[in-house]
């Protein structure tokens, strides 16, 4: 292993792990990305140094990209962490809001079986698209529902999205909050922003390019079991 090919690969690592861009298309980076992926030795210790870290690495149109693995405390979020970062205070709340995220990642993902593309999100499509996705699972959990824990788990969800207004009656402008739909949904998009996911332009949500590429690889590889329901 040579020293130059290790400490390339830990410059491809630290720049991940702080978020900054590696691309092609980056002058700061670029040479960074054009050894990563012309280099086999700085990929290949790159893989290895994330794989021990808990982190998984995508590319995605000519970029590099880095996001935390299941249970990865030092780089992932714990739930009061979340709680605290997106404004919430109680866990149904946090898992309205993991529903809430759930569906905008299904609203621009596609697979083989799908050619449609949406290039950006309202918060009315939000809105409307939890209410098809809890109506249509609530109403067949009795079939869908591995256990009890599961079932429970969606009746709460679908319990307190019911119980909110579409906007409270004081809000004359659409204001992240916790006292209706509206305020709900903007809360988890601002989240998003925050992240370096989305950007909001008069009203409309953006996926930004790193939200494509996690979209595409993470999800595809980890959609799981609340994605197996939301399709029946």
């Amino acid at each position: 292993m040579e020293e130059r090919n290790m400490s390339k690969a830990l410059e491809v690592v630290a720049r991940l792990i702080n978020g900054d861009e590696i691309s092609r298309d980056d002058k700061e980076s670029k040479s960074l990305y054009e050894e990563y992926t012309t280099n086999a030795e700085v990929y290949d210790i790159t893989q290895a140094i994330c794989k021990k870290l808990n982190l998984s690495v995508y590319e995605y149109e000519y970029a590099v990209y880095v996001s935390a693995g299941e249970n990865n405390r030092i780089f992932g979020y714990s739930n009061d962490e979340l709680k605290k970062e997106i404004g919430v205070k109680l866990n149904k709340e946090l898992f309205v809001c993991y529903f809430i995220i759930y569906n905008v990642v299904t609203w621009f993902y596609h697979d083989t079986e799908s050619g449609t593309f949406n290039e950006y999100i309202k918060i009315e499509d939000v809105i409307n698209a939890v209410d098809g996705t809890l109506a249509g699972v609530t109403g067949e959990l009795s079939v869908v529902a591995l256990n009890e824990v599961e079932e429970n788990s969606f009746k709460m969800i679908a319990l307190l999205w019911e119980d909110l207004p579409l906007m409270t009656s004081e809000e004359t402008s659409v204001r992240a909050a916790r006292g209706s739909k509206y305020g709900f949904v903007k809360m988890t998009l601002n989240f998003l922003i925050r992240q370096d996911l989305m950007l909001e332009s008069e009203g409309r949500y953006y996926p930004k390019k790193r939200f494509r590429a996690l979209v595409k690889n993470y999800f595809e590889e980890y959609k799981g079991r609340l994605y197996e329901i939301m399709r029946k």
